[in-house]
């Protein structure tokens, strides 16, 4: 189990990192309203365009990202972070460190992930 302190360690990394990833979200929009109303002769608007969607396909992994660190710090507040939602056993200090927005253990991941790759 998590020590207060480590949890507020957590709770100020995830908030950082929600912080960070809203403000390029926030950027990265402007940005593509910005370029597609430069964009001129048809070169260049297919340029713009397949920058734009290089930069949509980005901002959909942010999207999700922002969801699980939104989803880490729900479990921050209900006092359940560090906890596998699937064996409910601690999650390692070290796995959390590497990835801060996991919800499960290193066991019941690897499990998982057999599972996906038997599947078809």
């Amino acid at each position: 189990m998590l020590t207060p302190m480590e949890v507020e360690y957590f709770r100020t990394l995830l908030t950082d990192q929600l912080n960070r990833l809203l403000t390029q979200a926030s950027q990265a929009a402007a940005e593509l309203a910005s370029e597609d109303s430069r964009a001129s002769e048809a070169i260049d608007r297919a340029c713009v365009h397949s920058d734009q969607e290089m930069k949509l396909r980005i901002k959909s992994r942010e999207s999700r990202l922002i969801n699980k660190v939104r989803m880490a710090l729900d479990r921050i507040d209900a006092g359940i972070y560090g906890l596998c939602e699937v064996c409910e056993e601690p999650i390692s200090v070290e796995r959390l460190k590497a990835r801060p927005v996991t919800s499960k253990c290193i066991l019941c991941k690897e499990m998982e992930e057999r599972m996906e790759a038997l599947s078809p």
